[in-house]
C-alpha cells in the first residue's frame, strides 16, 4: 500500500509547501520520498535496476536519475513518481547534476571516461566530452552554469569543462581519488573531497589554483555547501561522520556522527537541515545545521546512493 499511498501524496506536491527529499536506493531499485517536516518516508517509487546519481530540475517538475544496469538517465515525473523518459547513456553512469539555469543535465560515465551533456528540454544527448581523469564520478555545474568541474576515481586532479564550448579546457591538481564537489554560492571557490588522502581541497576557480588543503574525516567523499556559503559539509566513509568546515577559515570546526558509510548529501533551501545517505545503514541521517546535531535517522531502501531535495 505504501506505493499507492505515496503516489497520491506525491501528486499533491504541486500545492504543498513542504519540500521532499528523494533518495535513490541502488540495491532496491527504488526511490524513497521523505517528507522533510516529519522526516518520514511517505512514498517508495519503483524504478528498477540500480539507481545511483540523482538531481532535481530547477523548475521542480522532474528528477534526473542515472541507472547503472541499463546505462540510462531516468527522467522521473515529480507529480506521480513515474519514469517519463529513459535516455541512453554510456556504460556505468554515476553522478548527475542539473545546471542552475535549467538548460542542461550532465552525467558522468565511468567506462566511457566521459561526461554526457543532455538538453533538459529535448532529452537529447548533445555532447560526449572525454575527460583526462579516468573513471569520472561527479560532474557539477558552477552556480552560473558556465563550468563543469569533474572528479574521477582514478585521478589526482579535477577536470574543468567549458559548457558552451563543450570540451575540457583545463585541470587542477588535487589529492588522490577526488569525489564530491561543491561550490560557494558566488562560484569563486570549489571544495573537492579526495578520498584516499582524507583531505578536502579548496580551489580558487577563476585562478584555477588550490588555496587550501583541509584534513577531514577518514575516506572523505560527499560534499555539500550551505546556501549561505559559510559552511561546507563533508562525509567520512570510514568515520561514519560528517565534517563541518568553516569556509572563512578553511578549518574543520565540528564533526557529527551519522550512519555507516555515509556518501552523498543534500541540504534544504533554507539551510536548516542536511540529509545524508548512509549506504551500509540503509538510512538517511538528518542533521540540524544550526545545532550541528543529528536529529533523525530515516530508514530507506538498500544501499542509498545520495539525496536530492525539491
Amino acid at each position: 500500500m505504501i506505493v499507492t499511498l505515496g503516489l497520491v501524496l506525491a501528486g499533491l506536491q504541486g500545492c504543498a509547501a513542504v519540500p521532499r527529499a528523494y533518495v535513490p536506493n541502488e540495491r532496491s531499485g527504488t526511490i524513497s520520498v521523505i517528507d522533510t517536516t516529519s522526516d518520514t518516508v511517505i512514498a517508495t517509487w519503483p524504478v528498477g535496476g540500480k539507481p545511483r546519481g540523482i538531481a532535481a530540475a530547477p523548475d521542480g517538475r522532474h528528477l534526473f536519475v542515472t541507472e547503472q544496469t541499463s546505462a540510462a538517465l531516468l527522467v522521473v515525473d515529480l507529480a506521480d513518481g513515474k519514469v517519463e523518459h529513459r535516455i541512453p547513456l554510456a556504460e556505468s553512469p554515476e553522478g548527475v547534476s542539473a545546471s542552475p539555469d535549467g538548460h542542461w543535465v550532465a552525467a558522468a560515465s565511468e567506462v566511457a571516461n566521459a561526461i554526457l551533456l543532455i538538453d533538459a528540454d529535448s532529452h537529447q544527448v548533445v555532447s560526449n566530452i572525454v575527460t583526462q581523469g579516468k573513471n569520472p564520478e561527479h560532474a557539477v555545474f558552477s552556480p552560473d552554469s558556465r563550468w563543469l568541474l569533474v572528479s574521477a576515481e582514478d585521478a589526482t586532479q579535477v577536470d574543468l569543462i567549458d559548457v558552451h564550448a563543450r570540451r575540457q579546457v583545463g585541470s587542477i591538481e588535487v589529492g588522490r581519488r577526488p569525489r564530491g564537489i561543491a561550490f560557494t554560492p558566488d562560484g569563486h571557490l570549489a571544495y573537492v573531497a579526495c578520498e584516499l588522502d582524507s583531505t578536502v581541497y579548496a580551489i580558487d576557480l577563476p585562478n584555477r589554483a588550490v588555496v587550501a588543503r583541509i584534513a577531514a574525516g577518514e575516506f572523505s567523499n560527499g560534499v555539500t555547501m550551505h546556501p549561505r556559503g559559510h559552511e561546507v559539509y563533508v562525509t567520512s566513509g570510514r568515520g561514519a561522520s560528517v565534517s563541518v568546515i568553516d569556509v572563512g577559515r578553511n578549518e574543520v570546526v565540528d564533526t557529527i556522527a551519522v550512519g555507516q558509510r555515509p556518501w552523498n548529501m543534500a541540504i534544504s533551501a533554507d539551510g536548516r537541515k542536511l540529509y545524508v545517505a548512509n549506504g551500509r545503514s540503509n538510512s538517511v541521517s538528518v542533521i540540524d545545521t544550526a545545532r550541528r546535531a543529528r536529529i533523525a535517522d530515516v530508514p530507506v531502501g538498500q544501499l542509498p546512493w545520495g539525496v536530492a531535495l525539491r
